[in-house]
């Protein structure tokens, strides 16, 4: 199986795009983030002529989730179990869910497109959100895979969070003064190991960015971010034989700021070859 995750920043503006690639690059199942489109919006059609099945989770123009896949999908989950919500002014655990979680099965995998809050700024109730929102998905996925030990689950997306200085290549983005690096952050993105989840893709990618924006030359300096990951169960980390991030996915006609990364899973073999590829393409 090739998994591959993308924050698209709009799917009706980026079809074309997402559809060429998923083709090109052989993608079984395409994790996509910030579609900003409610399900009856998504354009379907061309996926669906390229031999992809989809699902859909979105309320309006802002963020949205969806997988498309060439293999079928069962078990649709729209949120995890606890998954707080937010509204501006709207306090308490009743505040509505954001479009911000699908969870599907294919093919014995568990798979969820996340995209994480952003958190705004240090000082914002979004942030305190976000840290919210990070420790019930830790809780979710500790259950899910207490219950589970053997499944292959991926988490996948737009996480918002840069874990290392390393992964921080934008000047604008510092320590105590910016969201994405904050020590709580970082914290809550190294709790999910305790829940029994790594990152899959750093080990054969060590550097790379993810995200480059749009403004002052961002991408052109290199002046990117790493914020999009695939975490993986060892079930899944076991089956891991390569993986890709697509930088050359920011260049061209009305790129994403985002760019793709995918993993290549054989679980027929597992992860036996010590002759990993590792591409960043």
């Amino acid at each position: 199986m090739r998994l591959a995750t993308w924050n698209i920043n709009s799917i009706r503006t980026r079809i074309t795009r997402a559809v060429e690639f998923a083709v090109r690059e052989d993608i079984d199942v395409l994790a996509l983030q910030e579609i900003k489109c409610k399900p009856e919006q998504f354009p379907y059609a061309p996926f669906e002529e390229a031999g992809y099945q989809v699902e859909v989770h979105g309320f309006n123009q802002w963020n949205g989730v969806a997988i498309a896949s060439r293999l079928p999908m069962s078990d649709v989950r729209t949120s995890f179990a606890g998954q707080p919500g937010f509204a501006k002014g709207h306090e308490g655990p009743d505040a509505p869910l954001e479009a911000r979680a699908l969870g599907v099965m294919v093919d014995g995998v568990r798979v969820w497109s996340l995209y994480v809050p952003n958190g705004r700024s240090l000082n914002d109730p979004h942030y305190l959100y976000k840290l919210h929102w990070l420790e019930q998905l830790k809780n979710a996925t500790a259950a899910e895979l207490s219950a589970n030990p053997g499944l292959p689950l991926a988490l996948v997306g737009d996480f918002n969070i840069i874990p290392f200085d390393a992964d921080n290549g934008d000047p604008a983005i510092v320590e105590g003064v910016s969201t994405h690096v904050s020590p709580p952050e970082r914290r809550a993105f190294f709790a999910l190991t305790e829940a029994g989840v790594t990152d899959v893709v750093r080990p054969l990618i060590p550097e790379g960015y993810t995200y480059w924006d749009y403004q002052r030359l961002k991408f052109p300096r290199n002046e990117g971010i790493r914020i999009d990951f695939v975490l993986g169960s060892p079930a899944l980390a076991d089956a891991v034989t390569g993986a890709a991030i697509h930088r050359n996915e920011r260049k061209g006609e009305q790129p994403s700021d985002h760019v793709p990364v995918v993993v290549d899973l054989d679980f027929g073999s597992g992860a036996e070859d010590d002759d990993l590829p590792m591409i960043f393409a």
